[in-house]
């Protein structure tokens, strides 16, 4: 019989594995495995941390009209059926609750080691090579710019205004994804963060090099 995490993820691989926004099965199952190599490394519980890389994204807000409420309901209902213990969902459900960047301006703490590794696995697959592609593919789906000189990026103060942000995908990288670095958690998320960055960096320059072309 399947153990827990591995019901678990059989169950998100499936319900995710075709979804096209940057937020697919592949999308889970790296934060997965880097939540798994990040918990080994600072101590953490491998089973809660893992069960909540597995369910950090199972009912995004993004996809749900902003509701944060959404998606620790979700992972507590599948963990409930799977029979996870009390003390497991309520964990669980903590990281899920708490995991979302919300802006700038904005503390989104972990309360608990696992959460720590769950959150800055998922900062690092927003950052570097697949941190690019994955902002333009949300970008697309959400139907925004690539660019747009003339829109200054926004250091949101409040989770409503970054919620209610829709500027075009370069500025994502001013308001978020550059930011990340600084925000990791744990001395492992720092270290594996550092390369991601300076692609991040190298990569908008580049970007705004060929953008400003002139004859």
């Amino acid at each position: 019989m399947q153990n827990l995490v591995d019901r678990v993820a059989a169950h998100i691989k499936a319900r995710f594995l075709a979804e096209s926004s940057g937020h697919d099965w592949h999308h889970i199952n790296r934060v997965w495995q880097l939540t798994r190599r990040i918990a080994a490394q600072e101590g953490a519980d491998s089973q809660i941390a893992e069960l909540g890389a597995l369910v950090h994204d199972i009912a995004d807000w993004k996809f749900h009209d902003g509701d944060d409420s959404i998606g620790p309901r979700e992972a507590e209902a599948l963990l409930r059926r799977e029979g996870a213990a009390e003390a497991v969902i309520a964990a669980v459900v903590d990281i899920v609750a708490t995991i979302s960047y919300k802006g700038a301006g904005v503390t989104t703490a972990m309360r608990t080691l696992e959460g720590q590794c769950v959150q800055d696995a998922d900062r690092l697959d927003a950052i570097g090579a697949i941190g690019i592609a994955r902002c333009f593919a949300y970008g697309g789906h959400a139907g925004r710019l690539l660019h747009d000189p003339d829109e200054a990026p926004v250091l949101h103060q409040t989770a409503a205004a970054y919620k209610a942000s829709k500027g075009a995908s370069l500025n994502h990288f001013y308001e978020k994804l550059l930011l990340l670095k600084d925000r990791m958690n744990t001395p492992t998320g720092r270290t594996l963060a550092e390369p991601r960055h300076r692609f991040m960096e190298d990569f908008v320059a580049q970007f705004l090099e060929e953008w400003n072309v002139s004859a």
